[in-house]
């Protein structure tokens, strides 16, 4: 993964993904929580979206970057 070429998603991209694409809430909603607007939701979004193509498409690794939290997953101790 270290040698592959890389796409950077900011913390503001990957929370617009994961509540639209996993939460599956609307744009208006999802907009709401991150107290922004709905239009700028929508580009962080499309931001994050051309960037996950990009990755998937051209074999890059996709790498979440930005802030001073760490995002953990069920698998993390």
């Amino acid at each position: 993964m270290n040698r592959l070429e890389g796409v950077y998603l900011t913390l503001d991209e990957f929370e617009a993904v994961r509540l639209a694409w996993l939460e599956e809430l609307k744009q208006v909603d999802a907009a709401k929580l991150m107290n922004i607007s709905r239009p700028t939701f929508s580009r962080i979004l499309t931001s994050a979206q051309r960037k996950i193509a990009d990755g998937l498409v051209n074999i890059k690794a996709i790498r979440i970057e930005g802030g001073c939290c760490k995002v953990g997953g069920r698998n993390n101790k």
